[in-house]
């Protein structure tokens, strides 16, 4: 299980609605061989791919994720905001979303979004998932802004690969990600450069950024040690790396490339 140089982003978020069963297919018609989307609780405890806490934004729907039921949010539309041939698409369910990945031969970075108090029950949501799943899941890798949604998944679910997210590179990023046996570090690509690249790698972590839809920014990450790019336009910069000179330096291979994900740290 290896990580590729372009992840797509909430699924192909600029080709098909975001977070949608709709949304993996186009990522993998696209040439992707990862996805990265977001799940989060409803309030009977199911999980639903949503990046927004409200479904206001992304569906027919409105309110609160967290305060309705996964019925309620099934009435929604998630596809016709984006286009008339994508209408009737629902909000699909965390075991939908990995059943379709699974049957794509895609990887998927589930991103998991936590209102106040609900980081710990999100994450056990997840870990029951995947243990149910068990070899039926495609490969995985969790990740999160949320420390405790990772805390709780290094506990409950310590052989499943996590992500640390961050906006910012705060001084003690080392030691956090150290106390949460991080496998990467996942980065806003406006905050990249090299010598902090350079620095994430030494101590270990593979460098992924977001979100990343102009191939020079894409080339100028990879030439700089990035592993992998997110991208709402993966065509785009996987296009990009198909016309790569190939005289020119190759993609980095960084800790990722050379062991299997779920090898321990």
């Amino acid at each position: 299980m290896m990580l590729p140089p372009v992840i797509g982003h909430r699924g192909a978020a600029a080709r098909a609605p975001e977070n949608t069963l709709a949304g993996l297919r186009c990522a993998k018609s696209l040439g992707c061989g990862w996805v990265e989307f977001d799940a989060r609780l409803t309030a009977d405890g199911a999980l639903v791919l949503c990046h927004d806490d409200r479904l206001d934004r992304t569906t027919s729907g409105g309110g609160r994720v967290a305060v309705k039921t996964l019925a309620k949010i099934r009435q929604a539309d998630a596809g016709a905001w984006f286009g008339p041939g994508f209408a009737g698409e629902l909000v699909p369910t965390l075991d939908e979303a990995l059943a379709l990945c699974a049957e794509l031969g895609l990887g998927a970075n589930v991103e998991l979004k936590a209102e106040r108090g609900l980081a710990g029950p999100t994450a056990a949501a997840v870990a029951a998932t995947l243990e149910r799943l068990g070899h039926k899941a495609p490969p995985i890798l969790v990740s999160s802004f949320v420390v405790e949604a990772l805390s709780a998944m290094r506990t409950l679910a310590p052989r499943v690969p996590r992500g640390l997210l961050l906006k910012l590179l705060s001084r003690g990023w080392s030691g956090l990600a150290a106390r949460l046996d991080c496998a990467t570090v996942n980065l806003d690509h406006r905050r990249v450069h090299p010598s902090l690249v350079a620095a994430i790698r030494a101590a270990g972590y593979p460098v992924l950024a977001y979100t990343v839809n102009d191939p020079a920014r894409a080339r100028q990450m990879f030439d700089w040690g990035v592993t992998s790019v997110f991208s709402d336009v993966p065509d785009i910069i996987l296009a990009m790396i198909s016309a790569h000179d190939p005289r020119q330096p190759a993609l980095p291979a960084g800790p990722l490339e050379a062991a299997q994900l779920g090898a321990a740290r």
